[in-house]
């Protein structure tokens, strides 16, 4: 009997020997009513109803805490690989310092943030930045198509600022529910170990939001020279408060004033060829002969709201704002001045997290930004441990007092000259810690709705992906279309015809030439990766034992 005519039972009966190694589920098949043996259910065997959207307050957000099968499945993803990151695995840091222009464009920067660190003109905080592949491990080539993480360490006078973003302005999806499905669609096949094109645009032929990441990634912008320059962003949308309590909507942009410079897919393989590395000693050596790399921090601000005039919807992190409607304004500039003395104790153990603002930055509703929030955190005491903002790299540079005890590899606790050591609550009567006085009104927005799953109304999946398409220069679309026939070339036909569908929509011209070169490409078959396995044979030299 063939395994397309067999049931799913007759399946699972062939498999006995996987189950008997704890990797199946054994011989129980009880089902929920209207469940099949494919029917997606949590660990505790409950039929997920919808795996594309939190629940959240309305189909805009903000999300609630009681979203359990997200909390369980982002929480077990965050588990997954010991002791490396799950993402961001590969990476390379530097310190430095950020000096604040005091305004944002031509206005006082009070004007829309209390931020402490971006007040005054000249004002210097330190900081640490680390930039990394994504999906790839931690001694992969930096040549690999991939975003890159750019992530920075604010250590502010208030406490520590995380501004945790991408090289790319937007990203694959728009609801956190569906990051360890992205991930796993970008690993190696679970059973093969390899990974694939096909896995690949099998997730993203439906999940048609990523159309305007893919059409970054695949074309140069996917493959930046190196981390010195590249771009930044913050990629969410967070907000900023004023000491009124009044709160706009702002995204962040780093602009390296050494330039851009992108790589097309030959010359980032002849780079590889020479040296896997290039990109960390390329930022190494930089800052050893004292050329020192900058970026300018700028801001895009918009009033908080829905903003119904918008043809998406701001809070939407595959979107891009108009930069004509919504101009970039510069708050301060960065520059790495220092490399690290120890890679592990520094750029390995250096843990980020979303969450992690100040008096004067906010959450937005952004759904992505909000899941962000509890795993990043959450990975890293895991990842590092409990006590893992004790280490140096990631304390603040300033006064510490919290009734936090404990946990594996305390070596510090957190009491302050005069307190009793024999109180670790609050409230308390003996001389234990107390409240911070409340200096500004806090930003208090106004929530009402249904706690719904729902994706937003304004999806737009396909507008600023073709318009990315439009606006590239002619040897980008060239590249982008090779790269995507590439990786698309061994799919199933179904995955082809659902990505040519979709490239379509975004541009008819831009669906034309992916269609054209896979029929070229199935013309021409038997060469790429099939061949290079036969090649690794037969073009070897034979060896004695020794």
């Amino acid at each position: 009997m063939s395994d397309q005519n067999k049931t799913p039972e007759q399946h699972a009966h062939g498999k006995a020997g996987t189950a008997a190694l704890g990797v199946g589920s054994g011989t129980d098949t009880r089902f929920a009513e209207g469940g099949q043996a494919q029917t997606l259910t949590t660990r505790q065997g409950h039929p997920v109803t919808n795996n594309q959207n939190l629940r959240t307050v309305g189909s805009r957000g903000p999300t609630t805490l009681e979203n359990y099968h997200f909390i369980e499945k982002i929480s077990h993803f965050d588990r997954e690989r010991i002791p490396e990151r799950v993402v961001h695995a590969r990476g390379a840091g530097a310190h430095g310092v950020f000096e604040a222009y005091g305004t944002v464009g031509d206005e006082p920067v009070s004007k829309y943030t209390r931020a402490k660190l971006f007040q005054q003109k000249g004002q210097q905080t330190p900081v640490f930045v680390r930039f990394s592949t994504v999906g790839h491990g931690g001694h992969s080539p930096e040549t690999l198509r991939d975003p890159r993480g750019f992530a920075v360490k604010f250590y502010t006078e208030d406490g520590n600022w995380d501004l945790v973003g991408n090289n790319l302005k937007v990203f694959f999806i728009r609801d956190a529910i569906k990051f360890p499905d992205l991930i796993h669609s970008q690993r190696p096949d679970p059973v093969t170990n390899r990974q694939s094109g096909e896995r690949i645009f099998d997730f993203i032929c439906n999940t048609p939001e990523a159309l305007h990441m893919v059409t970054l990634l695949f074309s140069p912008w996917g493959i930046p020279a190196n981390y010195r320059q590249m771009q930044g962003s913050g990629v969410n949308t967070y907000k900023w408060v004023n000491d009124r309590g009044e709160a706009a909507l702002v995204k962040y942009h780093w602009e390296p004033l050494q330039g851009i410079r992108n790589l097309t897919q030959p010359e980032a393989e002849a780079i590889q060829a020479k040296n896997f590395n290039h990109a960390t000693q390329d930022l190494y050596e930089a800052i050893e002969r004292g050329d020192y790399p900058q970026w300018e921090l700028l801001v895009q601000i918009m009033p908080d709201g829905e903003n119904p005039e918008l043809d998406f919807d701001p809070l939407d992190d595959t979107k891009i704002w108009p930069r004509e409607q919504f101009p970039w304004l510069p708050v301060g500039r960065m520059t790495l001045n220092r490399n690290p003395e120890n890679y592990f104790a520094e750029v390995e153990q250096a843990a980020f997290g979303t969450g992690v603002l100040v008096d004067g930055l906010d959450f937005s509703d952004d759904k992505m930004l909000q899941g962000r929030t509890f795993a990043y955190s959450d990975t890293q005491r895991y990842r590092v441990g409990p006590n893992y903002l004790q280490l140096p790299i990631n304390a603040p540079k300033r006064h510490v007092a919290t009734n936090q005890r404990d946990g594996q590899m305390t070596y510090e606790v957190d009491t302050t000259p005069g307190q009793n050591p024999h109180v670790n609550y609050e409230p308390s009567s003996l001389n234990g810690l107390r409240e911070a006085p409340r200096t500004y009104p806090d930003h208090t927005p106004w929530v009402e709705g249904r706690l719904v799953r729902e994706s937003i109304d304004r999806t737009n999946n396909f507008g600023q992906a073709g318009e990315q398409y439009r606006n590239f220069e002619d040897w980008e679309r060239e590249d982008l279309i090779n790269n995507l026939v590439a990786n698309l070339k061994d799919a199933a036909q179904v995955i082809q015809d659902r990505m040519i569908d979709l490239f379509t929509q975004c541009d008819a011209d831009y669906g034309r030439r992916v269609r054209e070169g896979l029929a070229q490409a199935r013309q021409s078959a038997g060469a790429g990766k099939e061949e290079a396995v036969k090649q690794a044979e037969e073009r070897s030299r034979e060896a004695q034992p020794y």
